[in-house]
Formats: structure tokens, sequence, C-alpha cells
């Protein structure tokens, strides 16, 4: 997506369908635990019902594309056969038995007597979410939104436009059985749709893009809208001198491996000098099996990497099977080369020294960072969210997968008995400020 677009002024069309999704927000946060909780569950029984329909839409997307040239990385996230629609079905069903994130009280406190301050947690309000290749996400996303008490204006790649459709449709069909307004959700379908929605800061309050860099980047450039997202997973695993090299190997596999579309698959592997060369000597072949392309710097070259890597190939996220290999002389060599180099997302270390671990998670800035464990953890329905909207990997929170807890705000609620600030002001009332 270029750079240097012209935002077009939303239609009425849209500012019809974003203002039907702004009021049913407001109803949506007024409803109860018990009701989005059923909503939920109701959604879920609709994507099940709704399964043929659904698998045989991303057929037909994935039939398109392949005639359209897709690469296999985006290829790969657009699928979604009955198995993948399953547990994105199970997902939906484990959410609604999280906590509520509405309605927390984080501070209760006596400013004065008859004077009580409390901060409760909110949901944002409406969320825009700008998404390429997934149609799973649509199901991630929408289930968020509502548990949370947000709307969601959606807006897929159209690679994916018959399986966005057939997800919304049926998700909708699922809301209406429900107490939660069926407004709460929509979709969007044309590229100007999309533009427009960057228009939209009257009635979006947050905007998540999930797609390729140059996607990402250019909402950050296009809108006045809070962007939340990351660009790049440009992700690392150093290997330590002191490792357990059998172990080291299983968690590199893994974390490129185990599906290298994914943001949180390793681009660039870091191994230090002492253990290079046997580590090198296992994982080399290793790799191969797996249909693993390799390059690396020239000492690698040294022990058996036959391809070269070049300076670009350090900040490439190859989202395939492919990976940059470098040996380093030092702990402080690989968080340099990842301070550098990395996206922020999610960076590991493999080493049986607690000292040489600890430095390295108090040294390199990501949203995740792991000891001797696959990079590919770095989910939120692994961690427990239930699902995620996406990953953060800005310094501010929410940070990392982002799920219920970062699609919340608060607001302060004070309650008095006709208190004014003059009479503070006088001194004839004084504050108490005790926590309750």
């Amino acid at each position: 997506m270029e750079s240097k677009v012209e935002i077009p002024i939303p239609s009425s069309e849209l500012l019809i369908r974003a203002t039907a999704v702004k009021q049913a927000s407001v109803l949506l946060a007024q409803n109860t635990d018990d009701q989005r909780k059923s909503a939920l569950f109701a959604m879920a029984d609709a994507l099940s019902s709704s399964t043929n329909e659904i698998v045989d839409a991303n057929q037909e997307d994935l039939k398109r594309s392949k005639k359209a040239g897709l690469n296999n990385a985006l290829l790969s996230r657009l699928k979604l056969d009955h198995n993948k629609l399953d547990n994105s079905i199970k997902a939906v069903r484990q959410l609604a038995a999280l906590e509520d994130p509405i309605g927390i009280t984080q501070l209760h406190r006596e400013l004065s007597n008859g004077l009580y301050l409390k901060r409760i947690t909110v949901p944002l309000g409406v969320l825009g979410v700008i998404f390429e290749s997934r149609p799973d996400a649509v199901i991630q996303i929408a289930s968020l939104a509502i548990r949370s008490g947000n709307g969601a204006i959606l807006k897929g790649g159209s690679e994916a436009k018959f399986t966005n459709e057939a997800l919304v449709q049926a998700l909708r069909k699922g809301l209406k059985l429900s107490e939660v307004p069926e407004d709460s959700i929509c979709l969007l379908t044309t590229r100007k749709e999309s533009l427009s929605l960057l228009k939209l800061e009257k009635m979006v309050d947050l905007i998540v893009p999930r797609g390729s860099n140059e996607l990402v980047r250019f909402i950050q450039d296009n809108t006045r809208i809070p962007v939340l997202g990351h660009a790049d997973g440009i992700c690392h695993l150093y290997i330590d001198s002191d490792v357990d090299l059998k172990q080291a190997l299983e968690i590199a596999i893994d974390s490129k491996c185990q599906y290298p579309a994914a943001c949180n698959a390793i681009e660039t592997l870091l191994l230090h000098e002492n253990i290079a060369p046997s580590f090198l000597e296992l994982a080399l072949p290793a790799f191969k099996k797996k249909g693993v392309s390799i390059v690396g710097d020239e000492r690698s070259q040294k022990l058996g990497v036959s391809s070269n890597a070049d300076e670009s190939d350090w900040s490439t996220e190859y989202l395939d099977l492919k990976l940059a290999i470098k040996v380093v002389p030092s702990i402080e060599e690989a968080i340099s080369h990842i301070r550098r180099y990395s996206s922020r997302h999610t960076d590991a270390i493999a080493t049986n020294n607690q000292n040489s671990a600890q430095k390295f998670l108090l040294s390199v800035d990501s949203s995740g960072v792991y000891h001797n464990c696959s990079t590919r953890f770095a989910d939120g329905f692994r961690y427990g969210f239930g699902a995620e909207v996406g990953i953060s990997t800005q310094t501010l929170p929410p940070r990392g997968p982002v799920g219920l807890e970062g699609l919340v705000t608060y607001r302060y609620f004070l309650q008095g008995e006709g208190h004014i600030v003059s009479d503070f002001a006088s001194g004839e009332k004084s504050f108490t400020h005790n926590d309750l």
C-alpha cells in the first residue's frame, strides 16, 4: 500500500454503518457479563452450524488467490479448514469463560468525608481492525470485542472476501439470537471503505492493523486515531555457550518450522562461537530435513552454511522456511545485534547459565523475552487470554499479545454530597485521601 494515497471522505453509507456500530457499542457497554457471555456462546453455535458454508467459501478464496499468484506465506494464513475453524470456535467458548474485564474497581478512595473516588474499567468503544489474509482473525476480533464490551468494524483483505463474508454473516446471526446488539460488528468490503475508515476519528477509538509492514506504516501515517500493532516480526534466538545442545536444537526447530508464516517465528539464529561448530553439526542436517534454506555470515559459512547472508537478511521478515545464522563472540554481541535489528516482538535465549539468562531478559527490550522455550509461544491463546486482537510491540501498554485486558480503559467516578472546591481552598474542609 503506497504511503502517498489520498484518503477519501467517508461516504454516507459508511457513516451510517459506522454510526450504527457506535450506537450499538454504547448499548453493549451496558450489557451484563452474563449477556455478553451468552452472546459468545450463540456466536460459537452459529459458526458451528455454518461450518460447511465457511470452509467452502474459503476454498473459493484459496482457488482465486492461487490463480492470482499469492505467495505461500499468505496462502498459509488464508487457509481455514475444518480443523482450524473448530479450534477457533473452541477459543470463542473458552473466551466466554474468562473473567469479565469490565467494571473492575482499580481504585476506591475517600477524598474527604462524604466524597468518594473510584477508578473503574470500561470498554474502549469501537475498534477498527484492518487485516490481511487471515480470516480466523475475524472470529478472534469479533469475540474479543463482544466479550470486552466493544463494537468492531472489520476490514479484511480482498483475498479472503468470501470467507470473511461467510464468517460475519454467521457471527451476526449468533448475535441476533442474543441480547447483544447485532450491529456491534460489521464488515467493510472495499478498499475505499478501509481508507475512509481512517478518517472516522469521532466514531472509531482504536485502529488495529494486522498485516504487512507496509500496511501498518501506511495506517500509522494516515490517521489521527490511535493505532495499536506491530510492523515486523523479526524474532531472534540466541544460543549461549553454556547450553544443552539437544534442547537448544529442539527450541530452534520449533521456533522456525512449527509455523514459519507466523510473526513469532524466528528469522535469525545467533550462536555463541564456543558452541557454534558442535551445534551446526547437529542443526544443519536437521534444518535441511525440514526444508529450511539457510544463509549465514562468514564465520558460519566456514562451519558448513553454504549461502552468504548480506546486510538486508538481518532485517528481513521471511515468513517462510528461511533462516539467517550469525556467529557471535559473546552474549553482549548477541544483545547488541538484537537491539539493532529486532522489531521488539519476541526474542529468546537458550542457556543453562542463570546469570546469562537474567542479563538477556533485562537487556533485550522486546514485548516478549524468553528463556529456554520457543518464540512460538507469543500468542494470546497460549498466554491464556482466550484469543488476541493483535500483538503490540510499542513501549507503552498494552504490549505483546493484546487480549481482553488490552481492550478496556478506565474512568474516574466521583460521588459527593454537594462538595465544592471553595470549601477546601478556604480551609473549611480538608482532604483525607483514605484508600478503601
